[in-house]
């Protein structure tokens, strides 16, 4: 297991915002954590990827204690793809995608020919190479979000953490990279954990889904197994109807008004 979570909580201030967790994350899976604002869905992906230290408990990785990792070791191993990006220095969007090798870089030393070959592919498939040379501050954020998602892709790394990364993405785009996560799991074993938004994008990719309220877990497990009505409205109370779409081959939600 990549992840192991045990009875891990976390605070701001008084509040509790992640109240004792305890989860397994497997490999060779696509993960979903879907629910309400301000359910804890961005500071759990935080202490999965060491932003935070949990207050409470403890997180593993591999068998041994996240915190044991330097942080080199663990941008080799885990890729973050955050909700926001901020950045007020003119990289040009090639020199920001290239910062995703440099954990695989020796310091001080040039680009080697297998960095540039992960690049230019990574370039090429989240579709940025006509904007490679302009600075990422000129950029819309839908384009500065595919351009963090492709330098997460280039650290190359057996865990990827997706939060929201497609929320500025029209659904071309969002299907698009969407489709290379899914590939990194299929192909190579690779291990996914997104918080989405979209429950039916989620439905159509999610191996696993991951239900959160008020800090806790309230549903995990397959999504043909925890996706459904008593689910959601226990997590958003609301009336919805979950049914499997041939077209798309998943399962789908539509909602009463």
């Amino acid at each position: 297991m990549p992840f192991e979570l045990n009875h891990i909580s976390y605070h701001y201030a008084d509040r509790k915002v992640i109240d004792d967790i305890s989860l397994s994350i497997g490999s060779g899976k696509l993960y979903g954590i879907i629910g309400p604002n301000g359910s804890g869905k961005t500071t759990l992906l935080d202490l999965m990827a060491r932003h935070r230290l949990p207050d409470e408990g403890e997180v593993n990785y591999q068998g041994l204690a996240l915190s044991s990792f330097s942080k080199k070791q663990l941008a080799r191993e885990i890729a973050l793809v955050p909700q926001n990006f901020y950045i007020n220095f003119p990289f040009t969007v090639k020199e920001i995608v290239m910062m995703g090798r440099y954990p695989h870089m020796p310091r001080f030393a040039a680009p080697s020919a297998d960095d540039l070959n992960i690049l230019h592919d990574v370039m090429q498939r989240t579709e940025i190479n006509e904007f490679a040379h302009r600075y990422v501050t000129e950029l819309s954020g839908g384009e500065r979000q595919r351009v963090v998602f492709a330098r997460a892709l280039a650290q190359n790394t057996p865990v990827l953490i997706l939060d929201e990364a497609t929320s500025n993405l029209d659904i071309n785009f969002s299907i698009s990279l969407l489709n290379v996560a899914e590939q990194k799991v299929k192909q190579h074993g690779h291990t996914v954990v997104a918080v989405m938004q979209d429950i039916n994008l989620a439905a159509s990719y999610c191996d696993d889904l991951i239900f959160m309220s008020g800090g806790k877990i309230a549903a995990c497990g397959s999504t043909a197994t925890v996706l459904n009505a008593e689910t959601l409205r226990t997590v958003f109370n609301i009336e919805a109807k979950v049914y499997r779409e041939s077209y798309s081959q998943s399962l789908q939600v539509v909602f009463r008004k």
